[in-house]
């Protein structure tokens, strides 16, 4: 598909479309719901508890998601995820409404939504090759789009759930996530013809399916390392950044929104430039070495520089970031056979979505025991690492295989 095609493909758009509206309606849940339970119970750690039960949701089911996509395939495992989570983040409020809301039952509700967050996630990596082809330029564009998608998503979530909780309550805006489930599931209805399952292989049969290929993989193994090492450390970094701000700068929460915001600005911008020039560079080249440029901003959190240096540095992280994940997600898809693209990518999920709430219990205790210093120092040593280690993987098979990874005219 010509760049052209890629921009009118009417099932592109509608995944494009979901995945905007429905994210920014879970980034907004993600505000609201904590706030919905502070506010309901009084208690913070009940508010915690409900968080963790929904993270970890994500990856106690993670393994089996794969293979429910496998089977059933990516558009219809969509709709599925889709069609489920809408009447279960309705039921939240509604239940609260008539006074059945137990915390035992929340906790249920909050666990079901997030078990189908995995397969969800999958099939949406699955879908993008048999809607634009197996071509690598074609498929790297439209993982710029969706990557754009989703970075504005996480900008606008936010800010808007909190505008909006202040004017409509928590429980209306739980609402309207419910309501963006239901849209998604109408866009990928209506407009997303492609998608059936692909049968299945000796290769691809078994749960451990996903994990047994990127084991064997000699670029995906470390690759796949690598991005779990790294998603867990920027996870420990980005719950670090408030005690960060208060500990330097005082009652300055704005400031917080700054830093992560300038993440997700430069996410976008990097995003914009990958799409017009994916296809005429050395994609495997760019996703290696571009790991580091990402990694290399933060560590002047270390120094005592002014706010506005930090802010700087998550921008250019995020611009370094915009501009390799779609070339290492296409790599990831094109490198995968159809029938285990699903189950590979759960894996992922499913394994980091193990660890991180584990190291979130390590962080919050580390800044308080350890300090700010030394737990950001531990925390980028970490990132380093994976980033190293994910490039020296991948110039070491530029280097054995280069003529597979021509830039294409």
């Amino acid at each position: 598909m010509t760049r052209s095609a890629v921009l009118r493909d009417p099932a592109l758009l509608g995944l494009l479309a979901r995945e905007a509206i429905s994210l920014a309606g879970s980034q907004m849940t993600w505000v609201a719901l904590p706030w919905f339970v502070l506010t309901t119970t009084g208690s913070a750690t009940k508010m915690a508890v409900v968080v963790a039960v929904e993270a970890a949701a994500l990856g106690v089911v993670g393994f089996a998601a794969g293979n429910l996509t496998s089977q059933l395939g990516p558009r219809r495992t969509m709709l599925l995820c889709d069609a489920a989570r809408a009447p279960l983040m309705a039921a939240i409020p509604a239940l609260h409404f008539l006074d059945l809301l137990s915390f035992p039952l929340l906790l249920g509700i909050v666990f079901a939504v997030g078990a189908f967050g995995t397969p969800s996630f999958a099939s949406k990596a699955a879908l993008v090759p048999m809607i634009v082809g197996e071509d690598e330029g074609a498929v790297s564009e439209a993982n710029a789009l969706l990557q754009i998608a989703t970075r504005v998503s996480l900008v606008l979530g936010p800010p808007l759930a909190g505008v909006l909780i202040g004017l409509i309550g928590a429980t209306s805006v739980l609402l309207v996530d419910a309501a963006t489930f239901a849209v998604g599931f109408l866009l990928i209805g209506v407009f997303v013809r492609v998608g059936a399952a692909v049968a299945e292989t000796d290769e691809s049969r078994g749960l451990a399916a996903g994990v047994r290929f990127l084991f064997r993989d000699r670029l995906l193994r470390p690759w796949s390392l690598a991005i779990i090492i790294g998603d867990v450390a920027w996870l420990a970094f980005f719950v670090s950044v408030p005690f960060l701000v208060l500990t330097r700068f005082g009652d300055e929460p704005q400031l917080v929104g700054w830093i992560l915001g300038g993440f997700g600005v430069g996410a976008v911008v990097g995003n914009l430039v990958i799409f017009r020039i994916v296809r005429g560079i050395d994609r495997l080249l760019v996703g290696s070495i571009g790991e580091i440029f990402m990694v290399a901003p933060v560590w002047l959190f270390l120094a005592d520089v002014p706010a506005g240096v930090l802010v700087a540095a998550m921008v250019a992280t995020g611009l370094a970031n915009g501009v390799v994940n779609a070339p290492i997600w296409t790599i990831f898809t094109v490198r995968t056979p159809p029938a285990l693209r699903a189950k590979a990518w759960a894996a992922i999920v499913a394994t980091t979505s193990l660890l991180g709430p584990l190291v979130l219990l390590w962080t919050g205790p580390a800044l308080e025991s350890i300090g700010l210093t030394e737990t950001l120092i531990a925390i980028f040593v970490a990132q380093s690492a994976a980033a190293l280690l994910f490039t020296a993987a991948g110039l070491r098979e530029r280097l054995r295989c280069a003529v597979s990874y021509e830039p294409v005219a």
